[in-house]
Order: C-alpha cells, then sequence, then structure tokens
C-alpha cells in the first residue's frame, strides 16, 4: 500500500517520500519566501486525485500574474483611450489639450510645467490615417499601444519642423504608396499620438494647434475639420491601467483588435485558460473569474515592488543614494540582447507612460533625464503625513531648465491637494540660499516662510517625486553635480 506525501508549493521547503523510503528535506531559499498556500497531497510519487484541480487553480493564477505585468503598457493606453472617446467626446481624429493642472491630474506622472496636446488613433475605423503638421517649432512622436515609439514628429522628425504630412498606415495593408507623404507603417491597429510647441509663448502654441489635421486617407479630399477638446471641467477621471476585473476586460477588448506578434503567443495560450481569446467573447466562469481578480491584486503588488524597489542592476545614478533612473530600458523598442526587457518594461508602464529615445539622452545639453526617489534617507516611504526636505544644489545640471513633481504612490498621478500644485521648478520664483542652492519642502503644510519652495502632501498617502532635468549637461553624465536625498524634518 502506498503512503500519501505532503508537499507544499512554492515553500521554504520541500519534504519527498517517494516510495516512503526515505525522507528528504530541500532547502529552497535561505529567507521564507511568500506562497499561495495551497496543500498538495501526494499519492506516492503522484498528486492525489483530490490536488490536480488545486494545482490547476495554482498555475493559472501563477500565469495570470504574470500576464498581468506583461499587459501594462497596452491596458493603459486602451484605458486613456477609453477616457478619450467616452469621457471626453473626443474622436479619433480629435486633439486633446491638457492645458490645466486640473486637466492632467489623470494622466501617468504627467508633467506639471508644460501643456500636453495628445489623441488615439483607431486605424481600423479609419483606415490609412494622415497627420497633417504645419510648419514651426513642435516636437511629437507616435507610439504603437504596446508604447514602443514608431517614428518623430516635428523638428526632429524628417519633415524638421517645415511641416509634412505623415500617413499612418495599418500593419494589415503592406506596400502602401502615397507620393508626397511620409509613410509610417504601424505595429498595431491602435496608435497614440502626442506633439508639444517649443515656443514658450502661448498665442504661437494656439495657432500651430489650430493647422494640426488628423483625416482618414480616403478623405484627404474633402476632410472632416479637426476639433480640440479639453477633459471635462470638474469631472474626476483617470486614465490609468484599471483594478480587478475591470482590468481583464479592457485587455480582452483591445486584444480583439490588435494583430498577436511572436514574443506573445505564449502569453495568449495562458490567457485562454482564463477566458480571454481573441474572437470570443469575455465570459470567465466563476473560477476564471476568481482567480482573474486575486491575480490582478497579487499582480499589482508585485508590480509596484518592480517600480518602486527596482532589483535592476545600476539602477542608482549615484550608487549611495536614493536616486533611480526610472528609464531602464535600453531603446524604444523593448529588446535588449537575447531577450524582451520583460520587466524593465513592467516597471517603467506601472507608473509612466509614453516612451520615447529623446527621453533617455545620451549627448550633453540635448532631451531629458529622469531620476525617481520613492524613500527618504533612511530607506522609508516618502509618507503624506510627514515633513521632509530636500536640498538642490546650486548649478543644476540642466541647459533648459529642471523640474521636482509629487505624484500619489497608489495613482501614480499628480498628487490631487488643496494646493493644486505638485511641482518646483527653475522656472518658479523659488527662494535660493547664499551659496546658490534651493531648499525644497514636502509636507502637510508649508514651512513658515517658505511657500514658494512648498509641495503640500496629503496624511494617509504615500508619495513619490520625480526629478527631470531639460537638457541634461555634462555634470548630469559624470555625476560631478550630486543632490543628496529626500529627508524627513523630524
Amino acid at each position: 500500500m502506498k503512503n500519501k506525501c505532503l508537499i507544499l508549493i512554492a515553500g521554504i521547503s520541500l519534504i519527498l517520500n517517494i516510495g516512503c523510503e526515505k525522507k528528504t528535506t530541500i532547502n529552497t531559499a535561505s529567507n521564507p519566501v511568500s506562497t499561495s498556500g495551497t496543500e498538495i497531497k501526494m499519492d506516492g510519487e503522484l498528486p492525489s486525485k483530490e490536488s490536480i484541480p488545486k494545482l490547476f487553480d495554482e498555475m493559472d493564477f501563477q500565469q495570470a500574474t504574470q500576464c498581468y505585468l506583461w499587459a501594462l503598457p497596452i491596458v493603459g493606453f486602451a484605458k486613456w483611450q477609453y477616457q478619450h472617446y467616452k469621457t471626453f467626446g473626443a474622436s479619433s481624429n480629435d486633439l486633446v489639450l491638457y492645458n490645466s493642472y486640473a486637466d492632467r491630474l489623470g494622466i501617468l506622472t504627467a508633467n506639471a510645467t508644460t501643456p500636453y496636446i495628445l489623441t488615439f488613433i483607431d486605424l481600423g475605423v479609419n483606415g490609412p490615417t494622415v497627420i497633417e503638421m504645419p510648419a514651426g517649432r513642435t516636437a511629437g512622436g507616435l507610439a504603437d499601444f504596446w508604447q514602443r515609439e514608431q517614428a518623430t514628429i516635428g523638428e526632429m522628425g524628417p519633415d524638421k519642423g517645415k511641416g509634412g504630412k505623415y500617413v499612418l498606415v495599418p500593419p494589415t495593408i503592406k506596400d502602401f504608396k502615397a507620393p508626397g507623404y511620409f509613410i509610417v507603417p504601424c505595429n498595431t491597429v491602435n496608435m497614440f499620438f502626442g506633439f508639444r510647441t517649443l515656443d514658450p509663448d502661448p498665442k504661437v502654441t494656439e495657432m500651430l494647434l489650430k493647422q494640426v489635421k488628423i483625416y482618414p486617407y480616403a478623405q484627404r479630399t474633402n476632410p472632416t475639420p479637426t476639433k480640440v477638446v479639453s477633459p471635462p471641467a470638474g469631472k474626476k477621471w483617470l486614465g490609468i491601467p484599471p483594478t480587478g476585473i475591470a482590468y481583464w476586460e479592457r485587455l480582452h477588448a483591445i486584444l480583439q483588435n490588435e494583430p498577436v506578434e511572436e514574443r506573445d503567443r505564449f502569453f495568449m495560450a495562458w490567457l485562454r485558460n482564463l477566458g480571454i481569446e481573441k474572437g470570443k467573447p469575455f465570459a470567465p466562469d466563476e473560477r476564471q473569474k476568481k482567480i482573474l481578480i486575486a491575480a490582478a491584486e497579487k499582480g499589482q503588488q508585485m508590480a509596484m515592488a518592480n517600480s518602486f524597489e527596482k532589483r535592476f542592476a545600476d539602477v542608482k545614478h549615484w550608487p549611495d543614494k536614493h536616486w533611480d533612473y526610472v528609464l531602464i530600458m535600453k531603446n524604444a523598442s523593448q529588446h535588449a540582447d537575447n531577450y524582451d526587457e520583460f520587466f524593465e518594461r513592467a516597471s517603467y508602464f506601472y507608473e509612466a507612460v509614453t516612451y520615447s529615445q529623446a527621453m533617455m539622452s545620451k549627448t550633453p545639453n540635448v532631451g531629458q533625464a529622469y531620476l525617481g526617489s520613492y524613500y527618504d534617507n533612511e530607506g522609508n516611504w516618502l509618507d503624506g503625513a510627514k515633513n521632509y526636505t530636500l536640498n538642490v544644489p546650486a548649478n543644476p545640471p540642466a541647459v533648459n531648465f529642471w523640474s521636482i513633481t509629487v505624484y500619489d504612490s497608489a495613482t501614480r498621478c499628480l498628487i490631487d491637494n488643496p494646493q493644486q500644485n505638485a511641482d518646483l521648478s527653475s522656472r518658479k520664483d523659488l527662494i535660493k540660499n547664499a551659496d546658490g542652492s534651493v531648499d525644497l519642502y514636502f509636507g502637510p503644510k508649508a514651512p513658515a516662510g517658505k511657500e514658494k519652495n512648498w509641495v503640500q502632501t496629503l496624511p494617509g498617502k504615500h508619495w513619490f517625486t520625480y526629478m527631470r532635468f531639460y537638457g541634461p549637461t555634462t555634470a548630469y553624465f559624470d555625476k560631478s553635480w550630486k543632490m543628496d536625498d529626500i529627508k524627513e524634518v523630524k
């Protein structure tokens, strides 16, 4: 008669009793590892029949957590697109202008210093689509729905700021010809387009914005005028990945319209076991629904750890400080040698949206550089109930300007404080010290006389911050300019 043995899945030890002749304990970690707690009874060397469903549940759950991380970039864009279409009333051919602080509150880690002009274009509805850019100082780009940069538009693009017509071609159409147009073959059916004007004069921005046109190529002889839409005043909205079952509903909906790439076929196989499949309705049974909801919660916890406690090599700008590189992918394609940057991609797109090579500048005085801090100098999460200070030494390494912005850790959006301000920058009238440095303050109440240098935080909420350098100089790259950590004022 065979003896039944016990195995604890994903635990710190595994007890085997094969043939029940010898008991062996294998230590798999020096420290306890979190586990699902699923206990599996063994029938000799095989799982017992009553344990098989538990193993399948565990397998589906583990795969669902990884599908959550894999899908972050496409779900993030899909949710934001949904807000454009359903909440703002914008169409595929309209532009959305995010001008005020309130306009930008729903965007993942938005910049609080400059306006955004954005749209999501559905090539499935439009077919090939034209973006007509005027001559002028603009900087823009196109990204597919996996948030990979597809093209640069404006001064850094093929039109060189002289204006031109671009035509976006869906992945279903090959060898598209359109003389006189800049052709952009697209990886996905849905596309993101955003740009900003480089002239500080708001009247110039308004003039250039009115000249941008988006329309189906088939309607090029008589296009419908492009509208400029703003987020509805006074209406709260979030363009971030949803939670719970809504995450999977949004993923299922966007996958119906997009091609499956070779790199993603295994993930699509995992999703089939969870009731998510191309060409079929989203109708998970109760078992699958329970797993999906639990996996969305666990997946988000994994995403938080992966973003806020980055375990990638050389992620610190200064090895002895708590300032991480925010952009850790090697390039916009998300490819590295011999692998795709799965965890790097999940880290960035959990806390941010959009990515371009210009954001990863390696050339002094060009592009931008981003550093993120999630801890104080003692390694504790930044707490909205506490008071902190940060000293920015003299001569920050930025040709254009620098800014530091505070985000809500739960939403990863601009902090929605009564002050209605999340950023401090060299463009603002800050109080400077005699040596040229600047002391910044973060906390529920402003220190007396330092209101200009203060961002209000919210008790009961954690926060993190990005330090942006626009036109980072040699002193940034050689690290000869060094900034301290954020310190709690006790």
